[in-house]
């Protein structure tokens, strides 16, 4: 927060470098998908650490990338609000924008043509977003603004794939805030449009490494897949599926931005359909190339975990995960080395192939995977949960009847061997 004589005023927390707290002057993203004032971050790196301080992950690379559409959207609101962010020698100066000010801006927008095309419309959505970035009920004024959502769905459905990408990104952050935070519900109708803009914006890349909007429209289809009257909406458009599969394919994503679109899949693979979807545009295999390449210690890894486990399902799903020459192993490499929560994922993939369908392929990639069943006994040896104890039980009875392992004659219920 800043400080006006007696007033506290509220800088939007995406504006401010994890490490300095202060407001960003050069943003820059780390390979983890963190960004940070370039000058903090290179103070910490050139200290000799080699982690992101906000994760503590170890970094594959300490190059950084400029994030300009950020700095634009900081540089604009200080402008707009009178802050002197870029002379250290000044104190902010801060004028608080009113809801008043806000009607302003949106009757700017749904009752005036802006002939100079969208440069004034960029700058308008910037005060609106930081407007609703600063209080839920910042957020939920904007909801209850039929017209201004009218606005925005229409504007979306006619313009939204073919604005600047940083122009985009802002619309569909306040859209995505009006309607988690702002507890906005559409009517079906307006879903159904905004569902086949956003699967047309998923098509759409984003310049150099960024994939905001692609980001941004995921977090809206997740927040649709959630609600049980708007789902059905969702589910209807056949590409979305492989939409979010080829961002996740791009080399240049981030982490952040993987977890953003993982989190979709997973909520739109409660649906059958979706789940062989997935499996027909090679979701197994890209789910496990990225296993193959994430820091083992990574949220990311959670969801991946997550996402295989929403394929055990169904036939196709174990099959893909059986074919693949490197889905079993990758699964058990991951045991005891992520979380506590990668570790249920893991195992109720292994216990769903191998004891609830009795998989004869699945068993015997077990046993052949490096450390499989060594993994399976330390972990119910381990602070698991009952649930995981019990699943980790099933598999050590099945692999002692069905094999001449040295686990066949070991007792497990010993409690001398400690986990990793």
């Amino acid at each position: 927060m800043g400080k006006i004589d007696d007033l506290y005023i509220t800088v939007p927390s995406f504006f401010k470098c994890p490490i300095s707290l202060d407001i960003m002057k050069s943003p820059v993203s780390l390979c983890t998908g963190v960004t940070y004032d370039r000058a903090s971050i290179q103070q910490w790196l050139e200290s000799g650490n080699n982690t992101c301080p906000a994760t503590m992950q170890v970094l594959d690379s300490k190059e950084f990338v400029p994030n300009h559409t950020l700095q634009r959207l900081i540089q604009i609101w200080c402008n707009n609000n009178h802050l002197s962010h870029f002379r250290s020698n000044l104190n902010p100066k801060f004028q608080s924008i009113s809801c008043a000010v806000v009607k302003d801006l949106i009757i700017q927008l749904v009752e005036k043509e802006h002939a100079d095309g969208f440069g004034i419309m960029f700058e308008i959505f910037v005060k609106i977003l930081c407007f609703a970035t600063e209080s839920d009920d910042n957020t939920k004024f904007l909801a209850n603004d039929e017209k201004f959502i009218d606005y925005l769905v229409k504007f979306l459905c006619s313009k939204g794939p073919d604005l600047k990408p940083d122009l985009l990104e802002a619309v569909l952050k306040i859209f995505h805030l009006i309607i988690t935070k702002g507890k906005k519900i559409l009517n079906p109708s307006s879903c159904n449009s905004i569902s086949t803009t956003l699967v047309r914006i998923l098509r759409t890349r984003g310049s150099g490494s960024e994939f905001g909007s692609q980001v941004a429209a995921a977090g809206i289809i997740e927040t649709f897949a959630q609600n049980p009257e708007l789902k059905k909406h969702v589910f209807e458009h056949h590409e979305l599926v492989f939409e979010l599969v080829q961002v996740l394919k791009h080399r240049e994503i981030k982490q952040d931005e993987i977890q953003a679109i993982l989190s979709c899949l997973i909520s739109l693979s409660s649906a059958r359909t979706n789940k062989r979807k997935l499996i027909r545009v090679g979701g197994v295999k890209i789910i496990v190339d990225l296993m193959s390449n994430i820091n083992s210690k990574n949220l990311t890894i959670e969801l991946l975990v997550t996402q295989l486990e929403t394929l055990v399902g169904c036939t196709e799903g174990r099959a893909a995960i059986i074919d693949d020459p490197n889905c079993l192993q990758m699964i058990i490499s991951k045991v005891m080395k992520v979380s506590k929560s990668t570790n249920e994922h893991c195992i109720a993939i292994l216990w769903s192939l191998c004891y609830l369908f009795r998989d004869q392929r699945a068993k015997e990639g077990v046993m052949r995977s490096n450390g499989g069943l060594t993994k399976i006994l330390l972990l119910m040896q381990s602070d698991c949960s009952p649930a995981v104890k019990k699943m980790c039980c099933d598999l050590l009875r099945i692999f002692r009847v069905n094999s001449k392992s040295c686990l066949s004659s070991y007792d497990t219920k010993t409690t001398h061997i400690m986990p990793f």
